[in-house]
């Protein structure tokens, strides 16, 4: 018994010591994540934290990519081709230089996380958490504490971040110089401390739309799946597990992505109408109607249960200062340009295509079904029915022009407000360094012309060589694609060559995967720039085209 004793004696002190050891890990962990994000996150711009964010996870992506085996033996993907597709997944851009089915069930698993984490709604989210769940809280006393003041985080960082005034003495100076006539403190108090629980409740809502929407659409594709035995019967022939190719498919489209784990992307499932039903709604509340649907459950909730967030966030959109969050007249202009936009798409494709080769062995109802899955994926999906190398030049013209639209294009009539943007404006122009680099930044079409003529240069003697393929108007295509993180390509066909080799196979990829290494790189920046475009819409402003 005493040795018993003896040994479970021990045996305590050493989980205990286990337990202590742990506790300081995670203790280190987060005072590490913390002293990070206080000494080097804050001291960079939105911007740099953005490409920062994206390349780490491109190359976290690859590292584990390559580090897993394809579903074959007979063909392992270059290096080169594994990092594009990860820089592809990450920035939601669905540019294929390698069949999809020659990926295993972990690398599809893999991917679906890159396409996750890069989606629009999900970045977008974690900077809501991020600025709800670390601003400062006031106590009952009406004292200010800082959740990071132990760090030696200023009590004001966030507010100084929200403002883009950090490390500007102009702003910090004009915070001291405030007269007090009549000013009430404990309302401004009260106010702010509204404002930040507005924006962290607004964090959890984006939350919840993402899990929602999403759980939704998987749970909806699997049903569909297991009942409809045509479109299972396909997943068994190239053996792909069901459950992944649901999850994958649902995050791929939610996010924008575009990518399907069939070679052929959706052609395969052109007569099952059924499935790209399912993937319409995730097609629009991932993308061009996010912020109206945030707007509409906003609204919902505080018809349902008045709480001082929702009001607070349904008058003061402005001061949420997030990207996504529109006013209501911005949002309901949206809803109808959206709409307006799949309307001219679908009358023009189905006047050029209705009884062309692409959409032979379809009925009128899967037809209608398919081109309106068609034109919805133009806005920045990718998801394809249809061989767009076998579409009409008119109908390629127009879906090269919705691509290169940003996603919240709307015609909206505009009044100047002249107490706010006019002062934000001066504000804005005082400081020079800013207006300077306004002044030499391109436009985003005068970058597109650029990367066309470099991956011209990088793809000279292959246009030389074999013209019908390497055309300017497919480099054109791929680059637009690109940029707009859409992922359609007009691919590349050995039958158009005019000189045939005899070694040449056609395969299920990308036009870009036939690109030189050069031109890959080209590209890899376009998806990546595309991706960052939202920082770049008001460049060029300073050329005048008199």
């Amino acid at each position: 018994m005493a040795v018993f004793a003896f040994v479970g004696k021990k045996l305590e002190q050493l989980c205990s010591r286990l337990c202590l050891l742990i506790l300081n890990f995670v203790k280190f962990v987060w005072f590490f994540i913390l002293y990070f994000y206080h000494y080097v996150i804050h001291r960079m711009n939105h911007f740099t934290i953005e490409v920062f964010y994206f390349l780490l996870i491109s190359c976290v992506g690859f590292i584990i990519l390559n580090a897993t085996d394809p579903k074959t033996d007979t063909f392992t993907p270059r290096k080169v081709d594994l990092f594009f597709t990860a820089i592809s997944a990450a920035t939601v851009s669905s540019m294929s230089v390698v069949e999809m089915e020659v990926f295993s069930n972990t690398q599809l698993v893999i991917m679906t996380i890159l396409m996750f984490i890069g989606g629009e709604v999900f970045t977008s989210m974690i900077g809501l958490l991020v600025r709800g769940f670390s601003r400062r809280s006031i106590n009952k006393d009406g004292r200010v504490n800082d959740s990071m003041s132990d760090l030696g985080i200023p009590p004001s960082f966030h507010e100084q971040l929200e403002l883009g005034a950090i490390g500007n003495p102009e702003f910090e100076g004009s915070k001291s110089d405030i007269l007090d006539f009549g000013y009430d403190q404990e309302l401004e108090v009260d106010s702010d401390q509204l404002k930040y629980d507005s924006i962290k409740f607004f964090g959890l809502l984006v939350l919840g739309y993402l899990l929602l929407v999403q759980i939704l659409g998987v749970v909806s594709v699997l049903v569909y799946l297991n009942v409809i035995s045509s479109a299972k019967n396909v997943l068994k022939q190239k053996g792909l597990n069901t459950f992944t190719f649901s999850i994958f498919t649902i995050v791929s489209t939610f996010a924008s992505c575009g990518f399907v784990p069939t070679n052929e992307n959706m052609i395969v499932f052109s007569k099952n109408s059924g499935l790209l039903l399912l993937l319409i709604p995730q097609i629009l509340l991932g993308n061009t109607l996010y912020p109206s649907a945030l707007r509409f459950s906003i609204w919902t909730l505080e018809k349902l249960k008045k709480k001082p967030e929702t009001s607070y966030l349904l008058n003061n959109n402005k001061a949420i200062k997030f990207h996504h969050f529109l006013s209501h007249l911005h949002s309901s202009f949206l809803v109808v340009t959206v709409f307006v936009f799949i309307l001219v798409q679908f009358i023009l494709f189905s006047s050029m295509e209705w009884n062309s080769n692409s959409l032979s062995g379809l009925n009128n109802y899967q037809k209608f079904i398919g081109v309106l899955f068609q034109t919805i994926n133009t806005r920045h999906t990718g998801e394809t029915i249809v061989d767009l190398s076998a579409i009409a030049a008119a109908s390629m013209v127009l879906i090269v022009v919705m691509m290169y639209l940003p996603p919240y294009t709307s015609f909206l009539p505009y009044s100047k407000n002249v107490n706010g943007d006019k002062n934000n404006d001066q504000r804005r122009k005082k400081e020079s360094r800013r207006v300077l680099l306004e002044n030499i930044v391109f436009s985003q079409l005068s970058y597109l012309v650029i990367f066309i003529i470099l991956v011209c240069i990088t793809e000279r003697e292959k246009i030389k060589k074999d013209p019908l393929n390497f055309n300017v108007l497919n480099i054109v295509v791929e680059v637009i694609s690109a940029y707009g993180n859409v992922g359609f390509s007009t691919g590349y066909s050995c039958d158009r060559q005019l000189k045939q080799d005899g070694v040449c196979e056609n395969k299920w990829y990308g036009f870009s995967g036939k690109w030189s290494d050069g031109g890959k790189v080209v590209l890899i920046v376009v998806m990546v720039f595309g991706r960052l475009k939202k920082f770049n819409m008001n460049g060029g402003k300073a050329w005048k085209l008199l």
